[in-house]
């Protein structure tokens, strides 16, 4: 499955939900599904296959169903990760099932407790910084890159490849299984981890822009 498809029913009180699936273009085994309404406008939570998900009752369910590995629950999306490559056709209309059920339940996708356990911006600013100082832009420098932490809000961060990464093809697999991986090991408390290279200002003709 290439194209979006959207799922749309009424809830409770007559509220419209809408989940749309928004497979990734460039990975078989991830897949976004964008929510009306917002599941978790206060932030990002990021789950893992053995991480504790007490904190929320979406993140529970949805690791119930087959071969899920990876959930991050951010505004308006859950974006699903599983171990092998997906038919999202088929397994897509069970995310958004148990999306649209969560939604009706009343519940909040993630409860109040996992954000108030959230370390502040400022100690997330400093420990970012320093995986990037002490981890990340030596392993990146050998190819001419560095990597730039622009901001953080609340437990997103925003981050900014320079030098060789700017421009490359391969910068969102490098970021998804290097820069990612790498911070969500150090910081496990992080929520997305948003990239704003404008990949296409790149001077190098050798390299394509990154898919988004």
């Amino acid at each position: 499955m290439s194209e979006e498809i959207s799922y749309t029913w009424k809830g409770v009180e007559g509220v419209r939900i809408r989940v749309t699936v928004e497979p990734s273009p460039n990975q078989a085994n991830a897949c976004r599904f964008v929510v009306d309404p917002a599941v978790y406008p206060e932030g990002g939570a990021h789950f893992s296959t053995g991480s504790p998900t007490t904190d929320s009752p979406l993140a529970e369910a949805l690791f119930e169903l087959e071969d899920i590995s990876k959930i991050l629950i951010a505004g308006n999306s859950v974006s699903i990760t599983t171990a092998e490559s997906k038919d999202w056709g088929t397994f897509s209309e069970k995310v958004a099932i148990l999306i649209r059920d969560q939604i009706n339940s009343g519940i909040p996708a993630v409860a109040d407790s996992f954000t108030d356990a959230l370390p502040s911006p400022d100690s997330i600013r400093t420990q970012v910084q320093e995986a990037i100082d002490t981890k990340i832009n030596p392993a990146v420098a050998a190819h001419g890159g560095v990597v730039s932490l622009l901001d953080v809000q609340g437990n997103n961060i925003f981050l900014e490849f320079g030098g060789g990464c700017q421009g490359c093809g391969m910068v969102s697999v490098t970021l998804k299984y290097g820069v990612e991986k790498l911070l969500r090991d150090t910081i496990p408390e992080i929520g997305q981890i948003l990239d704003t290279t404008d990949h296409a200002a790149g001077t190098n003709p050798y390299y394509a822009p990154a898919s988004k």
